[in-house]
């Protein structure tokens, strides 16, 4: 950063006119965000973040996933496997669900969520019992079980909105929480009417706000929070860009951020006319997703929840890289 002293020094620039170094001041207003610490409070331990991004793995147990990666249907020995190669790649944290959320999809009973699910967090725990695991689900009664198998986290995409009971099953258990803030349902996403570029901001931060307010007067703890704008959760093409240029707004809740943009079909319009033919959902937005959230931890995220897990530890290292970089 030039310094006052600096302010009256000339260089000479490609052999143009002298010009005074003050005019290459680093402009702090568009600076990238100092991330803020925290250290989040699971069930039985503590994670620190901010200090680097966190890599949470998308371990998919479902049989219609939007991306192709579903496991179930491929047997339990598969589905535990696929969890463990994520650990031993370097993820922090395991990310299971066993109900797709892709627009249009039907509504999953807890007791089969429960039995695609459990078996393989038990499996998963058994081999790898150092690992931090997730449960993407918004039904109270797969929280509690999944607590009791060893779960640390529940990660809600509804934000305490499709499941009453969810609050308390949460404080019950103690586990870690991520609040998604979600607009409207999978079944509803094709003919709701769209939140629009100009409002969709405004919406996550009431939105996210009002599921926080539920969160700490069902008596849950701040330190055990952490929020998720909910990339394509309701959101539409250019809302999602939108919102991710605007990240830094959600700095205001003093939560930590996590950013789910893994394979998003928003991604699809802006890089399919770059692309050959041919290519799989995976392969086509394995590169948008790498540069978005590279975006996102430039913007504050503090952890990022993807199915690339080794690509994904290379492009954030060098997000924070940038951030030790800043002055």
């Amino acid at each position: 950063m030039v310094q006052a002293r600096d302010a009256d020094r000339m260089v000479r620039v490609y052999g143009r006119e002298l010009l005074p170094l003050s005019q290459f001041a680093y402009n702090r207003e568009v600076s990238f965000v100092a991330r803020q610490q925290f250290s989040w409070q699971l069930r039985t331990r503590s994670l620190s973040l901010g200090e680097r991004t966190r890599v949470m793995a998308i371990v998919n147990l479902t049989p219609d996933s939007f991306s192709g990666d579903g496991l179930s249907g491929k047997g339990l020995d598969a589905a535990i496997a696929a969890a463990v190669a994520a650990v031993d790649a370097g993820a922090d944290l395991i990310d299971l669900g066993a109900e797709s959320t892709r627009p249009g999809s039907e509504p999953v009973q807890p007791h089969e969520e429960q039995r695609r699910l459990l078996p393989v967090l038990e499996g998963l725990l058994k081999q790898r019992p150092e690992a931090i695991v997730s449960i993407d689900t918004y039904h109270a009664s797969t929280a509690l079980e999944a607590a009791q198998c060893g779960a640390e986290i529940i990660n809600d995409v509804s934000g305490f909105t499709w499941d009453e009971g969810m609050a308390d099953a949460v404080l019950r258990t103690g586990c870690g929480l991520v609040l998604m803030h979600t607009y409207g349902r999978p079944s509803e996403w094709r003919t709701q009417p769209a939140l629009g570029a100009d409002a969709v901001l405004d919406a996550v931060i009431r939105g996210l706000s009002e599921q926080l307010g539920r969160a700490l007067n069902a008596g849950i703890r701040r330190e055990s929070i952490v929020l998720d704008p909910g990339f394509g959760f309701g959101k539409v093409g250019e809302e999602n860009f939108t919102l991710l240029a605007g990240l830094d707004r959600l700095q205001s809740f003093e939560c930590a951020l996590l950013i789910g943009l893994s394979r998003k079909g928003f991604f699809a319009p802006v890089v399919k006319q770059l692309q050959p033919e041919g290519l799989s959902v995976p392969e086509s937005r394995r590169i948008a997703t790498a540069a978005a959230n590279v975006a996102a931890v430039l913007a504050g995220a503090h952890l990022v929840r993807v199915h690339d897990v080794q690509q994904t530890r290379e492009a954030v290292a060098v997000a924070d890289a940038i951030l030790a970089g800043r002055v």
